[in-house]
């Protein structure tokens, strides 16, 4: 038996797929312009996708190389060899 009252949500959240009304969003566009508009679910902004394929080649490839950047390079490890050791040597006296 489920219970259909207001005290049923009181308990626990809604259980409702869509929302019972209208809420203002921020759409924010591919050439950065916004507009206000009613959305079904409670965002704060929208923003629409980039078509890649409307964008010179050199910054679609620019894009594409932050989007996925590649592997981090190893670095070289430190040598002993450059160092003069007298130089330290008043640190080594108890």
């Amino acid at each position: 038996c489920v219970r259909s009252n207001s005290n049923r949500a009181a308990i626990s959240h809604l259980h409702r797929q869509i929302y019972g009304r209208l809420y203002p969003v921020l759409l924010v566009n591919t050439d950065g312009s916004t507009v206000r508009l009613r959305y079904k679910e409670p965002k704060r902004i929208l923003m629409l996708p980039l078509d890649s394929s409307t964008l010179p080649e050199a910054e679609r490839k620019a894009r594409l190389r932050r989007q996925f950047p590649g592997k981090p390079k190893a670095k070289e490890e430190e040598t002993f060899k450059g160092i003069d050791l007298d130089t330290y040597r008043q640190f080594w006296k108890k």
